[in-house]
Formats: C-alpha cells, structure tokens, sequence
C-alpha cells in the first residue's frame, strides 16, 4: 500500500512559481516510477510530469515542457514539482501519483498509475 500526500498548492499570479511536494509512505518509494496529473473544472484529467525510479528519465505534457521540472528525491520519499511562468491556464487540482508496478517504463496516462494522492489546488490568477 502506497499513500500519497501533495503540498504546495496555492493562488498566485501568472508569470509567478510555485513547488509542489508529494509525501510518499512505503519503503519500496524508490522502486516506483512517479508522476503529476492535474484536472480542471469540467475537464478530464491530463498528464503534467513524470520521472523514472531513479531521477535519470523526465517526461513532460508539451504544455508544460520548459516550465515545469519534476524531480525527487529518494531518501525523503518525495517528489517535486516546480512551477515557473505560471499561465492561468495552468490552473487545475494537481494529483501525484505511483507506479507500484515497479516499472522501468515511465507511464504518461493515468491507468498506468494504481495509487494517487488527494490533490492540491492550482489557481493562477491573470
């Protein structure tokens, strides 16, 4: 069992960054591919970011791409989001989520994911 907690959510103005942090329980954290989902109102949910085991291989949305940097960091059971030259189109819930398959393929939909977190509000203002 994998539980997921997001952090970091908040309002700020368009041009401006924030970071957003996953907690992860579990010992076996390191093992799992991870990444980010973001939902707007009467939208689907859409991919953001993900990263590898190890923090070697990033994927990004092309939205996003050059704005947006995952990483994380094992030994806290964390992953990170950082958000720079924030668009009001940005804003959405954003969900982490966990691979506990322990694969060496990085997913980039979210059925590949079995764990998510509860999410954290996204709002960039214009």
């Amino acid at each position: 069992q994998v539980q997921l907690l997001e952090s970091g959510g908040g309002l700020v103005q368009a041009g401006g960054s924030l970071r957003l942090s996953c907690a992860a329980s579990g010992r076996t954290f390191s093992r799992y591919p991870m990444g980010w989902f973001r939902q707007a109102p009467g939208k689907e949910r859409e991919f953001v970011a993900a990263i590898n085991w190890s923090g070697i291989s990033t994927y990004y949305a092309d939205s996003v791409k050059g704005r947006f940097t995952i990483s994380r960091d094992n030994a806290k059971n964390t992953v990170y989001l950082r958000m720079n030259s924030l668009k009001p189109e940005d804003t959405a819930v954003y969900y982490c989520a966990a691979d506990s398959s322990r694969s060496l393929r990085v997913g980039m939909s979210s059925p590949e994911y079995d764990f998510w977190g509860q999410g954290t509000q996204v709002t960039v203002s214009s």
